[in-house]
């Protein structure tokens, strides 16, 4: 087995600067993201409603027009 080789304290110093930037980039964009993605789901929410309603009425019309004499 090869013992380990010595890692310049530069590239730990750049290996460790790398990982907080990212994780500070990481939070940053998250919380940028986090308002935009709760406004989507409302609209979606509200559209689902909406879909909703119509396919209710569009099943008792559907019905209704179903439940005739003539049939």
């Amino acid at each position: 087995m090869v013992p380990p080789v010595q890692v310049s304290p530069l590239i730990k110093t750049a290996r460790w600067s790398a990982l907080l930037v990212g994780i500070i980039y990481g939070k940053q964009r998250y919380d940028y993201l986090k308002p935009i993605a709760a406004e989507e789901r409302r609209v979606e929410e509200a559209e689902k409603k909406l879909r909703e309603e119509q396919e209710r009425i569009y099943k008792q019309l559907a019905e209704a027009n179903s439940d005739s004499i003539l049939q």
